[in-house]
C-alpha cells in the first residue's frame, strides 16, 4: 500500500481552472474554503437565498445557482447530500457538462449504485476525507490536515488521477496521507462501520449498557456515566495510540476486565449479525432500502429516529450534560 504525500501531487491539475463545490454543508463550507485558501478560483453552488448562500457569501466566496456554477466549471465537487445527488446531477449539472470535465465526490453511494449515471466522456473521480467537514477545515487552519481516500471511477481524460492527487493535496488530505481505494470499497466499508460500528453497533451498546444497569436497580445517572460519557476518554486514547494506548491508560483490573469479558459480549453470534450487515450492503439491499424509504417520504425512518431520541438515556443525558460547562454553547471561546 502506498500513502500519497504532497510530494506526489500536482496541484496544477485543479488550480488552472474554475473549481465548482455544489452544496454549502459541513464538507462543502471546509472544501471551499481550503480550496480558496490555497489558491484555487472557487464558485459555490447553491439555492439563491438559502442558508449555504449567505454563509458562503459572508465567507468571502463567490456564489451561483448550481446550474451556472456547474456549467462554468471545470472540476465540480457534488458535496449535498446523497439522497440529493440524483435530481441534482440530472436537473442541474448534466445538461452543462463538457467533454474532459470532472465530477467529484466524497463518498461513493451514489455512483456505485448507479443514482448518478456520467457520460463516458467526463472524469469520475472521489476524494473522501475521514472526518467531518468541521475537523477538515480545523486541521487545514492548523497546516496540519485529515487523511483521505482516494478513487477513480471513470478516467476520460488521462488525467483522472492527477485531478484527485491534486484535489486531495488543495483541501489538506495530502498532508495527512491519501490512500487510493475504489468507489465500492470506500462506500462498502464506510456503510458497513457506520452500522456495525460507528453509529449504528456503538449507540445499541450503550444503550443496552445503560438498560442492563437501570433495570438491576441502579442509578440512571450513574449508569450514563458509566456506559456512555467515559467513552469519550477510551475512545480518544484508541484514536491516539490505538488498543495499546488504552491498555497503557487504564487499570490493570480494566485491562483483565477487557479481556475476560469483552469477547462475552462481542462474539461470534455478533461477527455473524456484522458479516449479515455487510452482505445487505454488498448486495446493494441496503441501498435499495434507503432509497425507497426516501422515495415514500421517509416514514420508518422518522419513527425509528424518534424513539432513538425518546430513550431515557437521552433525558438522563441532557440533564447532566446541562451542569458541564465545557460543554456548553460559547465555552471557551472569546
Amino acid at each position: 500500500m502506498k500513502v500519497y504525500s504532497e510530494n506526489d501531487a500536482n496541484p496544477a491539475a485543479v488550480k488552472s481552472e474554475l473549481v465548482a463545490v455544489i452544496g454549502y454543508g459541513s464538507q462543502g463550507r471546509a472544501h471551499a474554503l481550503n480550496l480558496k485558501n490555497s489558491g484555487c478560483d472557487v464558485i459555490v453552488g447553491v439555492r439563491e437565498g438559502g442558508p449555504g448562500a449567505k454563509q458562503a457569501a459572508a465567507d468571502g466566496l463567490e456564489t451561483a445557482s448550481i446550474r451556472k456554477a456547474a456549467a462554468n466549471a471545470k472540476l465540480i465537487a457534488i458535496l449535498t447530500p446523497d439522497m440529493s445527488h440524483e435530481k441534482i446531477f440530472e436537473e442541474e449539472i448534466a445538461p452543462g457538462l463538457n467533454e474532459g470535465d470532472a465530477l467529484l465526490f466524497a463518498h461513493g453511494f451514489t455512483v456505485l449504485y448507479d443514482r448518478v449515471k456520467p457520460p463516458k466522456n467526463v472524469d469520475v473521480i472521489m476524494v473522501a476525507p475521514k472526518g467531518p467537514g468541521d475537523l477538515v477545515r480545523r486541521e487545514y487552519e492548523r497546516g496540519a490536515g485529515v487523511p483521505c481516500l482516494f478513487a477513480i471511477h471513470q478516467d476520460a481524460s488521462g488525467d483522472a488521477k492527477e485531478k484527485a492527487l491534486s484535489y486531495a493535496a488543495l483541501i489538506g488530505g495530502a498532508t495527512a496521507g491519501a490512500i487510493e481505494t475504489t468507489f465500492r470499497e470506500e462506500t462498502e466499508t464506510d456503510l458497513f462501520g457506520e452500522q456495525a460500528v460507528l453509529c449504528g453497533g456503538a449507540t445499541e451498546l450503550v444503550t443496552a449498557g445503560f438498560e442492563t444497569l437501570v433495570e438491576a436497580g441502579y442509578q440512571p445517572e450513574v449508569a450514563y456515566y458509566e456506559c456512555l460519557h467515559e467513552l469519550k476518554l477510551i475512545v480518544d486514547l484508541l484514536y491516539e495510540g490505538g488498543i495499546a494506548k488504552m491498555h497503557d491508560f487504564i487499570s490493570e483490573t480494566a485491562i483483565y476486565g477487557d479481556l475476560v469479558s469483552g469477547p462475552r459480549v462481542i462474539n461470534g453470534e455478533t461477527k455473524e449479525r456484522m458479516r449479515e450487515v455487510l452482505k445487505d450492503i454488498q448486495s446493494g439491499t441496503f441501498a435499495n432500502n434507503w432509497v425507497a424509504e426516501n422515495q415514500t417520504g421517509k416514514k420508518k425512518y422518522d419513527e425509528m429516529l424518534a424513539a432513538d431520541l425518546n430513550h431515557p438515556i437521552e433525558k438522563t443525558g441532557a440533564e447532566l450534560r446541562s451542569r458541564m460547562s465545557w460543554l456548553q454553547d460559547g465555552a471557551g471561546k472569546k
